[in-house]
């Protein structure tokens, strides 16, 4: 009987040094330190705290799809890449969105990415020269990519006005407003390049295309 009850008390004193080694061997990777890179616009100490969840969880066990869904709280991220760095450091590069407009919307302000996603607003020095942009993200989403296809200077609008016939003005930083036709704008804006640095224009601050074919100065 004795020789059975020291047999237990060794078998378990043996199976508890191993679970108690077991245990220090997965604590050994838990996640003890995130370093975040590449982020020029989003607070670091935000960023580690939508994070905070992932802070004693093992590497090995943690998934990417865990980490995005933390980050896409935070809209100014377009995208990132994720590094284990073993034995306990997560490793995150953010890729940040550019900000190329201000949306306001049903007296809401957001910005707007090259992408046209809406980005929630905040103060950013280098982004309060932004144009501003008054109507739908979508309508804008196609006009902003007509824009491009002719390389109209986004940098000398101050404003873009969306109207519910279907139609833009545009208003420039010197105070010029280009009204625009609900079809075929394109080539109205393709015509304004044109005359912008013409002598004969730069006292002309309207510049109605809304009647085809015409073009009225005022």
């Amino acid at each position: 009987m004795k020789k059975r009850t020291i047999i237990a008390i060794l078998l378990f004193l043996s199976l508890s040094t191993i679970s108690y080694k077991h245990e220090i061997i997965i604590d050994k990777f838990n996640i003890k330190t995130i370093i975040i890179e590449n982020n020029f616009l989003i607070n670091e100490i935000e960023l580690k705290k939508l994070l905070s969840p992932v802070y004693n969880k093992s590497l090995f066990n943690l998934k990417n799809s865990e980490i995005k869904n933390m980050l896409i709280q935070e809209s100014f991220i377009e995208s990132f890449n994720i590094k284990k760095k073993y034995p306990n450091t997560l490793k995150i590069k953010i890729y940040e969105k550019k900000p190329i407009a201000i949306l306001l919307k049903n007296q809401n302000k957001f910005l707007l990415s090259e992408k046209i996603d809406l980005i929630e607003y905040r103060e950013i020095a280098k982004f309060q020269n932004l144009p501003y942009v008054f109507g739908n993200e979508k309508q804008f989403k196609i006009f902003y990519q007509n824009l491009e296809k002719i390389n109209f200077p986004f940098d000398i609008v101050k404003k873009f006005i969306f109207y519910d016939f279907n139609r833009w003005d545009i208003e420039t930083r010197d105070n010029k407003i280009i009204k625009l036709p609900n079809v075929n704008y394109i080539k109205s804006l393709e015509n304004f390049l044109n005359l912008i640095n013409d002598k004969n224009f730069i006292k002309y601050k309207m510049f109605d295309y809304r009647i085809s074919n015409q073009l009225i100065l005022k």
